[in-house]
């Protein structure tokens, strides 16, 4: 237990000051196109990261409570408070508020909780992590996200994750950055590797992959990951890339499709279950499955297929005619 597990390594591009709008790669897997049906209310996802700015205009009235794992703050639990930037600019790509300025997240109306289990320096121990772990799951959070790994496969993490998904709790884990752009090489982090997460690659805004994801058999779907914009410390914003950067887009996009599925069949669907709804909504981009997984998260895809069988119904039937 006494190695570390960090941030998934991520590049800063630039710091706002002055923003107002949808950021692209929200707009990317089409969540505005959804907000009518659902903007994830009810839905809360817990973020195990560096903590977060709860303070933020954005982010302020979707924050639910928390609690700190790490050394940070001589290790007093109710203090969250995040030095690092990371868990702050993950939160708001997952639930930014809808205020008029600022940015909005994939399900602005989502609830978090934040599960400190990184400190200042974006490091923490496996021990934190487990212990986040159990705390969402006591909490009976409806996603976990995880923009972290670390390279050491451990049994302890991979039980707790286990446990989480036997509760019916999405997890989400960031696949990493240390991919060679050769889909013929693994490159494997921890939690991303395990078969039990959703593990998310990145691609840019052009829908390329992007030239550090990283690449196995386990990734199951890709989003944006490169010049995101998201909240950031002291009230700010900054733009960031990694995939890191790529995890919140699903974990807001499963909120949301939780919501919608479980009005709609009129009953809580189960974690394999949620996991189907969520493939259904991917596209390929016709990249190798190694990178790509079942393909870009697209949250329309069902309308869209609906649209066509309409319109081939349509025509067969005027042709019948």
């Amino acid at each position: 237990m006494e190695q570390n597990v960090r941030v998934i390594p991520y590049k800063f591009i630039q710091e706002n000051v002055d923003v107002n709008e949808v950021p692209k790669g929200i707009e990317l897997i089409q969540a505005p196109k959804i907000w009518s049906e659902t903007k994830g209310k009810g839905m809360t996802i817990a973020v195990l990261d560096t903590g977060c700015d709860v303070n933020h205009p954005d982010l302020q009235d979707r924050i639910i409570g928390g609690r700190n794992f790490t050394d940070d703050d001589n290790s007093n639990p109710d203090i969250y408070k995040d030095y690092n930037g990371h868990g702050t600019h993950v939160s708001g790509t997952i639930a930014a508020q809808e205020n008029e300025t600022g940015v909005v997240g994939v399900a602005p109306e989502a609830n978090l909780l934040v599960v400190k289990v990184l400190n200042k320096n974006g490091s923490g121990q496996y021990e934190w992590i487990i212990n986040g772990l159990n705390y969402a799951i006591e909490q009976n959070v409806d996603v976990i996200s995880m923009s972290l790994g670390g390279p050491a496969d451990v049994p302890e993490l991979h039980d707790a994750i286990k446990e989480a998904v036997k509760n019916n709790i999405l997890v989400v884990c960031a696949a990493g950055n240390e991919g060679d752009g050769d889909e013929s090489t693994d490159e494997f982090a921890y939690p991303g590797s395990y078969n039990e997460v959703i593990s998310v690659g990145a691609i840019n805004l052009d829908r390329d992959s992007s030239e550090f994801t990283n690449s196995h058999n386990e990734i199951d779907v890709v989003a944006p990951g490169e010049d995101i914009l998201s909240t950031y410390l002291n009230g700010k914003y900054a733009t960031l890339s990694g995939t890191s950067m790529s995890a919140p887009h699903v974990s807001g996009a499963l909120a949301l499709i939780k919501d919608f599925a479980n009005r709609h069949f009129e009953r809580e669907l189960s974690e394999p279950e949620l996991y189907a709804q969520l493939i259904r909504r991917t596209v390929p981009l016709g990249n190798s499955p190694k990178l790509e997984g079942n393909g870009l998260v697209y949250l329309t895809v069902p309308e869209h297929l609906a649209e066509i069988l309409d319109q081939n119904f349509k025509t067969m039937v005027t042709n019948a005619i």
